[in-house]
């Protein structure tokens, strides 16, 4: 499989191949979930930009829908959600040094430099003026600073389709897009994953991710994910509101980012067009679970 960023402008730190492949090239002894990365090209004569071939990996990802076949299973849906905590544990139990990536990105103060980051990206987004619920979150992020946990290796965009199951029998088969992969704190992972993570009550911003298909019958609930991260990781959640609200931020960031870059290309699908409010509405969610109105 030739992976190769994107056509285009590249948003800030995202698409790095070198990045992958090293990664990738480190963790696959360990990790078996990891595909095999074939070669390495940081000559950009060739391609336009650096690229990697890995190995190909058969099998379906699962997208919003859950398949036909599978729909409104209950056993599915358990066996679904108990493989995706077992791969984030099994992760995060692997040691960087131990596989050589040691050096590998900056975790000290990973949290505040994240949440700068990513209030730096929002201000571009929004030049002319910056949505008041953006600046209640980082002033929110500011006030409740949490102390941070021993890096781990991170994922940084842990969620049900970067992920390939057996169709068979529902085992994974490989944990792909790797290029945000870094050293920092456990939590942001599971925050991540929480970040997509709709739920049938949730307001109408939420409904309308369709990223993973958590509405559906039998998948648990944010706060039940939690509390059987905290239970087989034997790692303290007390402090996830701060990741989850600083993760919300980001997701709301990344929506605005599609929609402006499509925007800039003259691309802009009805899909894509809906991500401008969508946006906006990901950033009151994130407001809203900063003051607990959700869980």
């Amino acid at each position: 499989v030739l992976r190769r960023p994107p056509m285009g402008r590249i948003a800030l730190g995202s698409n790095d191949m070198l990045r992958e492949g090293k990664i990738l090239r480190s963790l696959t002894a360990s990790f078996p979930l990891a595909p095999r990365c074939l070669y390495l090209g940081d000559n950009e004569k060739i391609l336009g930009a650096p690229f990697l071939i890995m190995e190909y990996r058969s099998g379906i990802i699962i997208g919003p829908n859950l398949p036909d076949m599978w729909r409104d299973n209950t056993a599915v849906v358990q066996k679904i959600t108990q493989q995706l905590l077992e791969i984030l544990i099994e992760l995060h139990n692997i040691s960087p040094d131990d596989i050589g990536l040691s050096e590998l990105g900056r975790p000290e103060g990973y949290l505040t430099r994240t949440a700068n980051g990513w209030f730096k990206r929002a201000q571009i987004m929004w030049p002319g003026e910056l949505p008041k619920t953006a600046h209640y979150i980082m002033s929110w992020l500011e006030d409740n600073k949490v102390a941070e946990q021993a890096p781990v290796l991170l994922h940084n965009d842990f969620k049900l389709d970067n992920i390939i199951f057996n169709p068979k029998n529902l085992s994974p088969v490989a944990l792909i897009d790797w290029d945000l992969g870094t050293r920092g704190d456990p939590l942001w992972d599971l925050a991540v994953l929480l970040s997509y993570w709709a739920e049938p009550n949730d307001p109408k911003p939420m409904l309308q991710l369709e990223q993973m298909p958590t509405t559906s019958i039998g998948f648990p609930r944010r706060q039940d994910i939690i509390d059987i991260y905290a239970s087989k990781s034997g790692r303290d959640v007390a402090n996830i509101k701060y990741y989850r609200v600083l993760a919300q931020f980001r997701l709301a960031v990344v929506f605005k980012q599609i929609f402006e870059k499509y925007k800039e290309q003259q691309h802009l699908t009805a899909d894509v067009s809906r991500f401008d409010s969508l946006s906006l509405g990901l950033l009151e969610f994130a407001v809203q679970v900063a003051k607990g109105e959700f869980d």
